[in-house]
């Protein structure tokens, strides 16, 4: 697969809490990011996002009294997944991975940082219509197709890709640098609302 010079690649959280020993530790987290930098040198343009919420977020299960992690809520935006304190700003666990390369990226940006809605997405906070900047970014440099990896490919990599594809961008997911959660079946989920959407998912071997 040959890259272009509208083509951008768009690492999703690729953060300690997420790796082994972090607070919301996806299984085999840092396994990918020797996959994700391999990949990042074939691209002029990387876009790295970062979780960053406030201690207080509304998406933590110890700001609930008598919810546990996993629990599920009603807000106003609809069901909400309680979480372990995770990514907070400032704190270590909320810092990039030592290994991932960050030096070749563009931008960097941060979502989940208002109290009271969460952010999966890139593009909008969960209530869908919040926006995070990130569109009119893309669309004023002009690039076209979107390349997804990181981490979880089943909440973050799964609804970033998925407003890319309703925005009007070309959304392709690089499965193989990414992993899941898995809560509940959503790695199952994710493939088959991807393959719905026609959102293609390729491995690192097209671009070698």
């Amino acid at each position: 697969m040959r890259v272009s010079s509208t083509d951008v690649l768009i690492v999703v959280d690729v953060q300690n809490d997420f790796c082994t020993g972090g607070a919301l530790a996806v299984p085999g987290g840092e396994k990918i990011i020797p996959a994700i930098n391999r990949i990042a040198g074939k691209f002029e343009n990387i876009v790295l996002t970062q979780d960053w919420h406030p201690e207080d977020h509304v998406s933590f299960a110890s700001n609930h009294p008598h919810k546990r992690p996993y629990d599920m809520i009603e807000l106003s935006y609809g069901s909400q997944v309680l979480w372990p304190d995770h990514c907070v700003q400032g704190s270590a666990g909320a810092e990039f991975h030592r290994a991932l390369e960050t030096t070749p990226a563009s931008l960097v940006l941060r979502k989940g940082n208002h109290r009271d809605i969460d952010s999966y997405s890139a593009f909008y906070e969960n209530d869908h219509k919040t926006p995070t900047g990130l569109a009119g970014y893309l669309r004023e440099r002009e690039l076209k197709t979107l390349f997804f990896v990181g981490l979880a490919f089943d909440f973050c990599v799964r609804y970033s890709a998925e407003d890319a594809h309703q925005a009007g961008f070309e959304a392709v997911v690089i499965e193989e640098a990414c992993r899941g959660l898995d809560v509940d079946g959503s790695v199952a989920a994710t493939h088959h609302s991807l393959k719905s959407l026609g959102i293609p998912t390729v491995g690192i071997e097209a671009f070698f």
